[in-house]
């Protein structure tokens, strides 16, 4: 978003709620048994416990969310892991260009990896001051402010690196392969 461009894409309206949209049912977490993975083309593959990624460098992101389903909602406060340190101790090889997001339930999404290393993704443990809730996505969800977000997956257990781009689940299923709010790209047929 440049300083010309409004706030609010278009299509969009304001709401000061957080609703709640998700695909499946709300998984539960095991302390013990969860892991977040990174692997593929990388240099070093890895699974973190939680105690692990949660002592990772800890930022403060706070962002805009737009919904695919035409609401958005101004000044959220995530807390995380950014998607740049997750990058740092994966260190992709030069050949990745994509990330895929693997989530609970076979949940995907996936983005090219200069969308994944912007400054502001994260890998939010917490939104608005508190542990994210269980509707929300904790214990992880992975925010991507620029884009709509069912890009910003819930329930996150790891990230792929890829050389070439593969579609995760909404976008195998008719939405557009970016979802760029500012230019409406909700479905696959604006492609």
């Amino acid at each position: 978003m440049n300083d010309n461009q409004p706030r609010l894409p278009p299509g969009q309206f304001l709401t000061g709620k957080f609703p709640v949209l998700h695909e499946g049912e709300i998984p539960e977490f095991n302390r013990e048994r969860w892991g977040f993975r990174f692997f593929g083309l990388v240099e070093k593959e890895r699974t973190l416990d939680f105690e692990e990624f949660s002592g990772l460098p800890m930022a403060s992101v706070k962002a805009d969310f737009h919904c695919v389903t035409t609401w958005s909602r101004y000044d959220n406060l995530w807390e995380g892991v950014l998607a740049r340190t997750i990058a740092g101790l994966a260190r992709p090889r030069r050949e990745a260009k994509y990330v895929l997001i693997h989530c609970e339930h076979g949940y995907t999404t996936n983005l090219p990896l200069e969308d994944f290393l912007r400054e502001d993704v994260i890998f939010a443990l917490k939104w608005e001051g508190s542990d994210l809730t269980r509707e929300h996505g904790y214990p992880l969800r992975l925010v991507v402010p620029h884009l709509y977000a069912w890009k910003s997956a819930k329930w996150v257990r790891g990230v792929e690196f890829l050389s070439e781009d593969i579609r995760g689940f909404w976008e195998s299923r008719g939405y557009h392969n970016n979802g760029d709010p500012w230019s409406e790209e909700r479905y696959s047929s604006q492609e």
